[in-house]
């Protein structure tokens, strides 16, 4: 039995029955880490002997009661802009290669809690600034897929750490696409939580109105366990939601007939690949057979998705890096005149392209003279992308369609061309401007043999449904693997 094949439902019920301990779990991930990473690059820091340590703590905890968190002894990455106290952090940048957070994210405190295993950090596009993880100041993660094409961005590592068998699941952030996309790409589960719905409180901002934490795993069920670990209100989180939150677990086996499904006409023209479009269909007659009603719907705005992200997210990104200076923490340039050289030069050296980039597009955005024109224009239709939502909701319970356009592209094949690889997040972006919940669900794979994913999108805080209606879609879906390594 490879243990690292497992899901967190199937190892945990194997663990109380005790088929292997908790530490030969931990071993076989640490094993298999050190076996596949090299060629893969999911991982920026291994935490193995605190990870051996933990796996002793939790054996106890099952053998004095079994009755234990569901999350008890499994192991899991983290994407490295989620705060660890005592562990690097460094958001895959130069400019906090070298930053030890004295606090963990309340993510990671609710983690310890379910008595979850800490393997390491997981690689990501520099300040989850990208859409295929060849940003980060480390190395690109590669698709464990083929090893020749990108992870998908900017929760690259942990989509490959999870597909690859390098983690039980992985936590990752969605800002724009950022784990949904990569998990399409891999093959995996991804799931974007409502904004609101998981506290943010120690995640390192990228876009604050739009930055969501959420899990990556290797099936819904799996999904619905970990929601239910780190979902709920925190204080130290002024944008956390204020709610009664249910068990995500108890929607799994309900039935999904007389559900309305709407396919958003637009969403099957944005540059849609016949692969991915057949597939996507393809799912849909799925969902029909299992006694939904899936209906043509309409999101007229859809084409202004991408400007209206990328103008507000780099406003917000160009105030958020702002703090970058050199000065209290984070790297430094070595050499400078005065105190404005030092600024300058720090952050010239400290940050890459793409962030840069998104920095200069932000700051000219907010400028004087040019507020009214772009981001103050974009806020307004940024409204007007919600009440398209607003509308089609009226009509159905969910939306289905394409993850993203493609299937995972070759390493270095758009790092040249930003804007094309910006038009990824065409089906992923808007859920994020208006703060929705989705899913990609893998749905079959190209004439190449890779991955293709599904999304669902929810109204806000209705995962339920969502995971519900994913869950059923799943257990009638011929496509169940993982890649060979």
């Amino acid at each position: 039995m490879d243990l690292t094949q497992l899901t967190i439902m199937e190892t945990a019920k194997k663990l109380r029955e005790k088929e292997f301990s908790v530490s030969e779990l931990v071993s076989a991930y640490l094993n298999r880490i050190q076996k596949h990473d090299a060629s893969i690059g999911a991982y920026i820091t291994v935490c193995s002997e605190n990870a051996i340590q933990q796996a002793e703590a939790m054996q106890e905890k099952i053998n004095a009661n079994e009755d234990v968190p569901v999350l008890t002894g499994i192991p899991l990455g983290l994407k490295d802009n989620i705060v660890t106290r005592g562990l690097l952090t460094s958001c895959g940048s130069k400019m906090l290669s070298n930053f030890i957070p004295p606090y963990d994210a309340t993510v990671v405190q609710k983690l310890q809690k379910n008595n979850a295993i800490l393997l390491g950090k997981l690689n990501m596009d520099e300040f989850a600034m990208g859409n295929s993880n060849e940003s980060s100041w480390y190395k690109p993660v590669k698709n464990p897929w083929d090893l020749e094409r990108v992870s998908g961005g900017s929760s690259g590592g942990a989509a490959a750490a999870v597909a690859s068998g390098m983690a039980g699941f992985a936590l990752g952030t969605d800002t724009g696409g950022s784990i949904r996309q990569p998990a399409s790409f891999c093959g995996v589960v991804g799931l974007k939580p409502t904004y609101g719905a998981v506290s943010r409180y120690g995640v390192v901002a990228f876009a604050s109105s739009f930055d969501q934490v959420g899990p990556i795993t290797r099936n819904v069920a799996d999904c619905a366990v970990v929601m239910n670990a780190i979902a709920g209100h925190d204080p130290k989180d002024s944008t956390s939601a204020d709610i009664e939150y249910p068990d995500y677990t108890a929607f799994l086996d309900q039935e999904i007939k007389g559900l309305k499904i709407g396919i958003p006409r637009e969403y099957l023209q944005a540059g849609l690949t016949a692969d991915v479009k057949q597939q996507v269909l393809k799912a849909a007659k799925s969902f029909e057979a299992l006694g939904a009603v899936v209906t043509e719907v309409s999101l007229p705005l859809t084409e202004y998705a991408i400007p209206v992200y990328y103008l507000i997210s780099s406003a917000e990104a160009s105030s958020n890096l702002a703090r970058y200076d050199g000065i209290k923490y984070g790297y430094r340039a070595s050499e400078y005149e005065d105190i404005i050289d030092l600024y300058r030069k720090t952050r010239s050296e400290g940050f890459g392209t793409e962030v840069k980039r998104r920095i200069i597009l932000g700051t000219y955005a907010l400028s004087s003279g040019y507020y009214d024109a772009f981001y103050k224009k974009a806020l307004k239709v940024r409204r007007l992308i919600y009440e398209d939502y607003k509308k089609a909701f009226d009509q159905v319970d969910l939306l289905l369609g394409p993850t993203v356009p493609t299937t995972a592209f070759k390493i270095g094949e758009k790092a040249d061309n930003p804007l094309e690889m910006y038009l990824g997040d065409i089906c992923t972006a808007s859920v994020n401007i208006v703060g929705l919940c989705g899913i990609s669900v893998p749905c079959g794979t190209d004439s190449q043999g890779l991955p293709v994913g599904l999304q669902l999108i929810g109204r806000p805080f209705d995962e339920g449904t969502l995971l519900k209606a994913a869950h059923a879609f799943e257990k009638v879906a011929v496509y169940h693997a993982m890649p060979e390594l």
